[in-house]
C-alpha cells in the first residue's frame, strides 16, 4: 500500500506541476523569452530553468527515473516562487508553491517506491 501511495503522490504532483510548466515550455519553444527575472540571471535563463523545474524534471518523477535527483530542480523552482516571486504576497497567493514544495520534498525524502524505474 505504501508503494501505491508513493506512486499516486509522484504522478499526481508531477502532472499538476506540469500544468504550470506546459505554458512556459510552449513559450520557450516558440521563441518568446519574455519572463520574470527573480534571481537576476536574465529572463531567458530564468524561463529555461522554470521549464526544467516545472515541466522536464516532473516527467522523470512520473516515470520514477532518478526520482530523488529529479525533484531537486522542482524544489528549487518552488522555493524561488514562494520566497522570492511571491515573497511579499499574502500566504493565499504563495500557497500553491508551498504545497508543491511540500509534495516534492516528500518525494525526495521517501523515494519513488517500487512502482518506478528506480524500483526502490
Amino acid at each position: 500500500m505504501k508503494d501505491l501511495g508513493l506512486l499516486f503522490l509522484r504522478i499526481s504532483s508531477a502532472i499538476l506541476m506540469m500544468t504550470h510548466g506546459l505554458p512556459k515550455f510552449q513559450k520557450l519553444i516558440s521563441g518568446n523569452f519574455e519572463f520574470g527575472d527573480p534571481i537576476g540571471i536574465g529572463a531567458a535563463p530564468s524561463l529555461f530553468l522554470a521549464v526544467l523545474g516545472e515541466f522536464i524534471f516532473p516527467i522523470l518523477v512520473i516515470i520514477g527515473f532518478k526520482t530523488r535527483w529529479a525533484t531537486v530542480p522542482t524544489i528549487i523552482t518552488m522555493l524561488v516562487a514562494a520566497l522570492i516571486v511571491h515573497g511579499a504576497d499574502p500566504f493565499s497567493v504563495k500557497e500553491k508553491a508551498v504545497l508543491f514544495l511540500v509534495a516534492f520534498i516528500s518525494i525526495l525524502m521517501l523515494g519513488p517506491g517500487k512502482y518506478s524505474l528506480d524500483k526502490k
